[in-house]
């Protein structure tokens, strides 16, 4: 994989983060930046058994990649636009697709990554199965939006079901909150589920 892309100026820099390609998370080194896009090194001892034929069917399968920069407070997706293999490390070029600067900093407050994911699912409230659209999920919970207002209070258990990520058991209800368009925000809290491994969810915990 090696494609000419052109890029805008990028800022030399030295900054550590995570990304999660074919499963696995890996720590990198951020070498430049700009702002589309960024240059990621690799250390080949993080590789473990895998090859650089293991490394380049991986990501033709998938060139998407989940990124995790916390000291430079950005998270979310990026694509593998290229891919240089050296002795001692893996270097790959990647254009941000689905990235979030926080300009609040609250990158250094949560446990754990939240992926953006948009896809419907059914929560049991009140004796009846609601219709919601998720709006971030991560390996602890995740949040969903409901399109009516519905009576909840924050500490109910109950069940849902959460078919793109094949989901399904109980969870909490940790907040609640009415929104302008007449909808709930609900932020929840997995309690049990029948699997433990969430696939394509990185954890990217401090």
């Amino acid at each position: 994989m090696n494609l000419d892309v052109k890029r805008p100026y990028r800022k030399n820099l030295m900054s550590r983060g995570l990304i999660y390609m074919g499963g696995e998370e890996q720590k990198i080194t951020i070498k430049d930046v700009s702002l589309t896009g960024a240059l990621a090194e690799l250390k080949s001892d993080q590789f473990g058994k895998k090859d650089a034929k293991d490394i380049f069917n991986m990501l033709s399968v998938s060139t998407m990649v989940d990124l995790y920069l916390p000291e430079m407070r950005l998270a979310g997706e990026a694509e593998v636009v290229r891919v240089d293999m050296f002795d001692d490390h893996m270097s790959l070029a990647l254009e941000f697709k689905n990235v979030v600067y926080d300009i609040d900093n609250q990158l250094y407050k949560r446990k754990v990554y939240r992926k953006n994911i948009t896809a419907p699912g059914e929560i049991l409230l009140n004796g009846k199965y609601h219709e919601f659209n998720a709006v971030n999920v991560s390996v602890e919970g995740l949040m969903v939006k409901l399109a009516e207002s519905i009576a909840v209070k924050a500490g109910e258990i109950t069940v849902f079901k959460f078919e793109r990520l094949e989901l399904e058991g109980e969870i909490k209800v940790i907040w609640v909150e009415r929104i302008a368009d007449g909808g709930t925000l609900l932020g929840l809290e997995y309690v049990h589920m029948e699997k433990t491994a969430i696939k394509g969810i990185p954890r990217f915990a401090r």
